[in-house]
């Protein structure tokens, strides 16, 4: 696949297109695609997940397999 071919392909269907509903579509394809779950966080959700990196960075962790192994 070309991938410069078909981008060139795809343009040339938007411009020829009259059709609002698949304009608006493929914007919101794009508009999707540039989502970071970061930013749709809390304030709080971002703190505790950064305070799980420092106790990580810190050593303060458990192993999965260590802790499923105390309850099998």
């Amino acid at each position: 696949m070309d991938i410069q071919a078909e981008k060139i392909s795809l343009a040339q269907l938007l411009l020829q297109t009259e059709d609002v509903t698949i304009i608006k579509k493929v914007k919101a394809i794009f508009n999707s695609q540039k989502k970071d779950f970061w930013d749709e966080l809390t304030d709080s959700q971002k703190f505790e997940i950064e305070e799980s990196d420092r106790e990580i960075d810190r050593g303060e962790f458990f192993l999965y397999e260590d802790v499923m192994s105390k309850y099998r």
